[in-house]
């Protein structure tokens, strides 16, 4: 990819899962990175990493990890919205309190990084910012009415500002992974009323033979934040071995 070795890329969620991967994919690629979570520091995390705690519905934490990243490095290039939580419920099932929080992380969050890093984006000219959005905005997963509903906020405000921020240097896209092998699959096959079956079912609608890593996220990301993808803006990017390439019947049939 070309020049990512002089950007300065900001992950949230980092810790684990797809934002563990993101880190760790801009790290090889040479770039300074910087990650953030609402817990402490992991401890198996690269020195070289940038480690902020942050909660991302908080919007003074936020403001003032953008303060120290303007103050520390003057510039931000790329801001990857990886930050989110999953509630499996259903909406009649489904608290304020669940609301206040699912949103708070996955909607809230995703708006206070973009709205507070993208001056410091334009005051250098622009920068690319990712945002995970989910196949689950397109299709609804069973039981889990906020988290679907939050991605397709992610994916409403990816469009609006790719519109009206694209004269200003910004690209923004989204990318909708598909059941990929972190601790929140693990969650949504459990509401399953037999989660072994379900994961074989679910296997067996992917064409491509395999669940998703969060490396195969990562390595999306590294091009939508390579100057390799400097034409595309505004889009949904899916990564989901093609389970949504097919029409809903079960391959295992025919």
């Amino acid at each position: 990819m070309k020049n990512n070795e002089n950007k300065v890329a900001l992950v949230t969620g980092g810790a684990k899962g797809i934002g563990r991967a993101v880190v760790e994919r801009f790290r090889e690629e040479g770039m300074t990175v910087l990650a953030c979570g609402r817990s402490a520091r992991p401890a198996d995390l690269d020195k070289a990493i940038d480690w902020h705690c942050v909660d991302v519905a908080n919007l003074e934490a936020v403001e003032a990890l953008r303060d120290a990243i303007k103050k520390k490095y003057d510039q931000l290039d790329v801001l990857v919205n990886n930050a989110g939580i999953q509630i499996e419920k259903t909406v009649l099932d489904s608290t304020d309190e669940d609301w206040d929080l699912l949103m708070g992380v996955n909607a809230k969050g995703v708006f206070y990084c973009c709205r507070s890093f993208m001056p410091l984006m334009i005051a250098n000219g622009g920068g690319s910012i990712i945002n995970i959005g989910s196949i689950s905005a397109r299709a609804a997963d069973p039981e889990m009415a906020l988290y679907n509903a939050s991605k397709a906020f992610v994916h409403g405000l990816t469009r609006s500002i790719a519109v009206d921020h694209g004269k200003q240097g910004i690209r923004c896209n989204a990318i909708c992974p598909g059941w990929i092998l972190t601790g929140l699959a693990d969650a949504a096959f459990e509401l399953a009323s037999d989660p072994v079956a379900a994961k074989k079912d679910a296997l067996a609608r992917h064409y491509i033979g395999r669940f998703g890593q969060p490396r195969d996220v990562a390595n999306m990301a590294l091009w939508l934040a390579s100057d390799d993808a400097s034409y595309a803006t505004g889009q949904m990017f899916t990564v989901d071995g093609g389970l949504t390439a097919a029409s809903p019947v079960n391959p295992g049939l025919f």
